[in-house]
């Protein structure tokens, strides 16, 4: 059985850090693009940032930049993402997916296979 779990999410104030995780099992984790996508009250699902568990490339949207990093950890099927320099605006639910290509920055919600249940994120200002 494929299953994605998020953890991490939580409180924070503005100008916080917090570090996601996300437990990836019952695929083969190599052979994967894990993506970052969040949702806020009232908002599309967006795409925040994506790695190649194959070779390690990295993407991010604009507005994280320079603020999230993405890194995987192919021992343990798992991919974080350390968020830095919070703002309130990237208050979220935030979810992993997995897409069954192994390259290549994907930022759209059909491009993903399999979904975790999401995290919340909440950042006060």
């Amino acid at each position: 059985e494929v299953q994605l779990v998020e953890s991490g999410g939580g409180l924070v104030q503005a100008g916080g850090s917090l570090r996601l995780s996300c437990a990836a099992s019952g695929f083969t984790f190599d052979d994967y693009v894990i993506g970052w996508f969040r949702q806020a009250p009232g908002k599309e699902r967006e795409g925040v940032s994506c790695i190649s568990s194959s070779d390690g490339s990295t993407d991010y949207v604009d507005s994280v930049k320079g603020r999230f990093t993405i890194s995987s950890d192919n021992a343990k099927n798992t991919v974080y993402l350390q968020m830095n320099s919070l703002k309130p605006e990237d208050t979220a639910v935030y979810y992993c997916a997995a897409a069954g290509t192994p390259y290549g920055s994907k930022w759209q919600e059909y491009e993903y296979d399999y979904w975790g249940q999401g995290t919340q994120v909440t950042v006060s200002s």
